[in-house]
């Protein structure tokens, strides 16, 4: 479990804005007016709420999300059992690589908890290897994804979702499939890489992207459409600071299951709105734990809370 700062000062209006844009930002010429029609806003007074979320660190980027693996980079979550003594060291060892993007200290023996990415053509458990030599870790254990039952981050920024609720997964293994089955074209690695920045905050936000890619605002959302058909695209989305938006809370919750009910036990972890990712992964002599979810909340006690409505 790791703890964040305190909740920025936005009013509900604001909150729930956001908590739509995190579920999906509309593929329209003009989205911010799709936006405020579903909540009795004009598209001006979105974009200065927006604005306002931005200007309180809140919203990080708003743009496309696209599934690394599907794309072919090959990832991993890492655990690593670190001395107290050289755990500062590490962590610098492991942020220092472009690969990291997320690192945590963790209350556990294995302490440090990191995802590493890597693109096609290297190798990531060699990789995993020289961060483990450099830390000067004690052990390290690789913990690849076996099977995908949920990815999603959705924050409660209007506080109003129950520790129990629950919701069809956005993300699964059998999107990822379908995506890995197929193959990017030149046009669409082009796309990609047109897209993967954050949008500006105009009425037409899609329209610059035309722009660079030399076609009208249809032909981007037509683009976009396929490529979520397809697999590759997640959504396009509002992506929040966890700490800025005050969620003091970060929970890895790791369940050990028999191997023949990984896959009833995954998806039913997976349906719980607050669990934002859900995945099989490997065990080890030390580390018995087949199914991990991924629980955000603003206090530890909730956190706490929707770990134990799913035990039951």
């Amino acid at each position: 479990m790791t703890a964040t700062a305190a909740q920025p000062g936005l009013d509900e209006r604001t909150r729930a804005l956001l908590d739509v844009m995190q579920e999906a930002f509309p593929l329209d010429p003009r989205p911010y007016a799709v936006l405020g029609a579903r909540l009795d806003m004009g598209e001006a007074e979105v974009l200065d709420r927006l604005r306002e979320a931005r200007a309180a660190g809140v919203v990080r980027q708003i743009c496309a999300i696209y599934d690394t693996k599907a794309l072919g980079y090959s990832s991993a979550l890492v655990a690593m059992q670190v001395p107290a003594e050289r755990l500062a060291h590490a962590a610098r060892v492991i942020n220092a690589h472009p690969g990291v993007s997320h690192n945590y200290k963790r209350n556990h023996a294995f302490n440090l908890w990191f995802t590493v990415a890597m693109p096609p053509g290297h190798d990531l458990s060699a990789v995993i290897q020289r961060l483990h030599d450099l830390a000067g870790a004690d052990s390290t254990r690789e913990m690849p994804t076996l099977h995908l039952f949920k990815i999603g981050v959705t924050l409660d920024m209007t506080a109003t979702r129950a520790v129990d609720a629950r919701g069809e997964p956005e993300y699964t293994q059998e999107r990822r499939n379908q995506a890995l089955g197929g193959a990017l074209t030149a046009e669409d690695i082009e796309f990609i890489r047109a897209t993967q920045g954050d949008f500006d905050d105009v009425p037409e936000p899609f329209e610059p992207v035309g722009r660079a890619l030399g076609c009208d605002v249809a032909t981007v959302l037509e683009r976009a459409g396929r490529l979520a058909e397809r697999g590759f695209l997640r959504r396009f989305a509002a992506i929040l600071n966890h700490r800025q938006a005050g969620f003091r809370a970060n929970g890895m919750a790791v369940w050990q299951v028999p191997a023949e009910r990984i896959p009833e036990v995954g998806r039913v972890v997976a349906g719980y709105r607050n669990v934002s990712h859900c995945y099989e992964r490997p065990t080890y002599p030390d580390w018995p734990y087949s199914v991990f979810s991924m629980i955000h909340h603003q206090k530890v006690a909730r956190v706490e809370e929707t770990a134990l409505a799913i035990s039951r």
